[in-house]
């Protein structure tokens, strides 16, 4: 009877012992074979000082396994083996890159972040493949001309080196995607940044920027831009015109006034804290109208706005470690799962309110509201006023205004915005529908049923909030003014919309109908692609359930489109 013999167990970590200064350190068969098959190796914290040659040749020498004459299944022929077009190799102690990284062609993913490389080897073009190329946490001090070569890179990471520079041509990477430059020790940005036509995401963070190239904005893509931790003391007006951007830092730099965004539709998220900002004025806010997450925290304001109130999608604000005395009651309105107030010398709100947390302080500012119109009711004369001759008119402190009845007819080719909210009217003056270049008009918080006709001529109107008035109907008017971009009617009365008309209104992109009367919402409303934000919470249909309401307005959308009849 034979007996089988048994080869002697091997320590898995024996292959990467140094076997001689000539060879090197090597890998074992086991993972060079499957990284044969599989087209990926991964050699992450093996603390290798250079990469074995074995690797470089990995596609190019013959297995050591065919030269010992063994069989071969079918499954295992080493002439069919998958080229390696993944290679990780970080967190090791790699001071240099070999000139047979040509070897590797077919490469797509090149991970060598966490090492101790201070260069990358002049090789690097020939990887035509290469998708994404991660070197971070090295010390680079310089990048080679011919990393400009890689048409086809994605996504490259260069965070946390020693970089003092970009070369020339870094602008060829047409391709780029995702570019990280954080915690480097640049003082410039290259103009030609600008002509990297594809990028979604930049970081620019912890470098010794003192400012921004205007060109920036040439960046039609940008969704993601990073500038934390710079010396920027200013940023340029252009970066307002930077229509993709949902996500902008500028903590930790010398900020001390903000750039006005009208093109930024879709900015969701702007971090500012830890600047020298001492003004927010209604022309930093009224194109914010997507804004989730807005930082202001430790700078110098001294007040907030009453346009902060028009920013019905924010969910988080932090206004801590300024200069703050009071707040407009407004700020109540506001739908805030988060507001942060510590470190303000707040008079208006007692500590131990703001210690209850967000909920509460919303509940007290909302209280003000009604305190104050009790309060001032019939207490002032009705005024005759003449307008300023400016393009922002802001009348929020005649409460007892009953009707619009101005001679505005002079202001008709200045006014750009006028704030009418907490007022007492009724009726909206014809006269009003004489500015032609009326881009935002605040009605909230007064007693509106009604909009005239005329309201159509207002060709130029971009947002109009009729919050808290007692509409019972959606205002017709508002179906035949294209411009329009952000409708804000919520706390009111409504009953229905017209999801046909709405369909034309090409411009919108905001839409809050929280807390009226809507029965039921039309299926066809699903068709309105061109919203971004539709607010129905608060209203006593049955469906779309809360569930799908939670998702956000692509899900309700979608929900709603489906129903629609065959």
């Amino acid at each position: 009877m034979s007996r089988q013999l048994r080869a002697p167990r091997s320590d898995p970590r024996a292959g990467f012992r140094t076997e001689s200064k000539d060879r090197g350190p090597t890998v074992p068969q086991g993972l060079l074979k499957a990284a044969r098959s599989s087209g990926q190796l991964n050699l992450a914290g093996r603390n290798l000082g250079e990469v074995p040659q074995c690797v470089w040749r990995i596609n190019v020498d013959i297995p050591e396994e065919a030269n010992q004459n063994l069989s071969f299944s079918s499954t295992e022929r080493w002439w069919e083996q998958t080229d390696l077009t993944k290679l990780i190799i970080s967190s090791n102690k790699l001071q240099s890159l070999s000139d047979d990284l040509r070897l590797l062609p077919a490469l797509t993913v090149l991970d060598i972040h966490d090492n101790q490389l201070t260069s990358l080897p002049s090789a690097i073009r020939e990887l035509d493949n290469l998708q994404k190329l991660n070197v971070s946490h090295n010390k680079l001090k310089m990048l080679p001309e011919e990393i400009t070569s890689l048409k086809n890179l994605k996504a490259l990471h260069l965070q946390h080196n020693e970089l003092t520079c970009i070369p020339e041509g870094f602008e060829h990477l047409s391709s780029l995607e995702d570019l990280d430059l954080s915690s480097n020790r640049l003082a410039t940005v290259p103009a030609d940044f600008a002509l990297l036509s594809n990028l979604l995401r930049l970081n620019l963070s912890s470098n010794q920027l003192k400012n921004l190239p205007a060109e920036i904005s040439r960046m039609k893509r940008l969704k993601h831009l990073d500038c934390d931790a710079n010396l920027l003391e200013t940023v340029p007006p252009d970066v307002g015109s930077m229509e993709s951007l949902e996500l902008l830092y500028l903590r930790r730099n010398k900020l001390r006034v903000l750039p006005e965004f009208p093109s930024c539709r879709q900015l969701k998220e702007l971090y500012l804290a830890e600047n020298q900002i001492e003004k927010l004025g209604a022309e930093h806010l009224q194109h914010l109208q997507a804004i989730l997450v807005l930082d202001l925290r430790s700078n110098k304001l001294r007040s907030v706005p009453e346009e902060m109130a028009l920013l019905q999608s924010l969910e988080r604000l932090d206004l801590s470690n300024n200069d703050i005395s009071s707040l407009p009651c407004s700020l109540g309105n506001l739908h805030l799962k988060f507001l942060a107030l510590e470190g303000n010398p707040l008079r208006t709100i007692r500590r131990e309110i703001i210690a209850k947390g967000t909920q509460e302080v919303l509940k007290y500012l909302r209280s003000k509201i009604k305190d104050d119109r009790t309060n001032q009711n019939d207490s002032v004369p009705e005024t005759a006023m003449t307008l300023p001759s400016e393009a922002r008119v802001n009348i929020h402190a005649i409460v007892t205004l009953k009707l619009l009845d101005y001679r505005i007819a002079e202001l008709k080719e200045m006014v750009l915005d006028v704030n009418l909210s907490f007022n007492k009217l009724s009726l909206v003056s014809h006269e009003l529908c004489l500015l032609q270049k009326l881009a935002f008009l605040d009605l909230r918080n007064n007693f509106l049923s009604s909009l005239p006709e005329e309201m159509s001529s207002l060709t130029k109107l971009q947002t109009i909030n009729l919050s808290f008035n007692r509409f019972k109907v959606f205002p017709a008017v508002l179906y035949h003014i294209s411009t329009l971009e952000t409708i804000l009617i919520s706390n009111n009365q409504v009953g229905s919309v017209d999801p046909l008309k709405m369909k034309l209104m090409e411009n919108l992109s905001t839409l809050d109908l929280q807390n009226n009367d809507l029965l039921q919402i039309p299926p066809e409303l699903g068709n309105c692609v061109q919203l971004r934000t539709l607010l129905l919470d608060g209203n006593p249909f049955r469906v779309p359930r809360a569930a799908i309401l939670m998702k956000g307005t692509a899900a309700v959308l979608e929900y709603l489109r489906d129903r629609i009849p065959a």
